[in-house]
């Protein structure tokens, strides 16, 4: 059962809407580790911890300097990401680079990275949603074009009433405008929404912002030590429906 964290307080409001954050939440962006192993033997796991940070310094480099003039899309700063994660771990890759060199590595992770692995309670979880009628979708970082793409091939698409990307504010998570997409969409008030997240810097902001949250705590680590707990902490999705009373 989800533990119930310092702020929730009596007077927390009937849930309605249940959005999640996709990447890391739904799907698991280190399942790559293994293609990466195969094609980077010995530097795998490495290489995939390195992209997946990286490619969240870009979205916050992003929206926090010059209040997003410089916005590129998700998939844009994953593919500079992984160019930068491939120069770090392969040697060579750096002064190769421009003539070719592990552009076919760079591609085959690429294409991977449009169908990653979905958890294994990812599908149990939006159908136990879906009988109970709630409204369900995700709100990610994630451009349209690459959310279709991996809701699809995880085959999630009768499970969710809504896929909504940042895309259309151009600023990314944790901007307040990129949270308020949500309820823009569900028309569900944030003190009504459940926002699952299993990346505690996601699941603090949208406490911030005033969504009900959880916090999907996999790794059995710490939460973000900036004096505000998310409503609710478990350890799987599963915890979602406990939520709900």
């Amino acid at each position: 059962m989800p533990r119930k964290d310092t702020n929730t307080v009596e007077s927390m409001k009937k849930i309605h809407a249940v959005l999640f954050d996709a990447y890391g939440t739904l799907f698991d962006v280190y399942s790559i580790a293994l293609l990466a192993e195969q094609l980077f033997p010995g530097q795998g796991q490495r290489l995939a911890q390195l992209w997946r940070d990286k490619q969240i310094e870009y979205t916050r480099l992003i929206t926090t300097s010059n209040h997003g003039a410089h916005y590129q899309p998700f998939w844009t700063l994953t593919e500079a990401a992984l160019r930068y994660a491939i120069k770090t771990v392969a040697p060579g890759a750096r002064t190769s680079w421009d003539s070719g060199g592990f552009a076919d590595q760079h591609r085959t992770l690429m294409d991977q990275y449009r169908h990653l692995s979905v958890f294994s309670d990812t599908r149990e979880v939006l159908s136990a949603l879906r009988e109970r009628g709630l409204t369900t979708g995700i709100l990610s970082n994630g451009d349209p074009q690459m959310l279709e793409t991996s809701v699809r091939s995880a085959g999630l698409e009768s499970l969710l009433d809504h896929v909504i990307s940042v895309h259309p504010v151009r600023l990314f998570k944790t901007a307040p405008e990129a949270y308020a997409l949500g309820p823009a969409a569900t028309s569900v008030n944030a003190e009504q929404t459940l926002f699952v997240s299993a990346n505690s810097w996601d699941a603090l902001a949208a406490t911030w912002f005033g969504f009900q949250t959880l916090w999907v705590n996999r790794q059995n680590m710490p939460f973000e030590e900036l004096g505000t707990a998310p409503h609710h902490t478990g350890t799987s999705l599963r915890d979602v429906l406990q939520c709900l009373g």
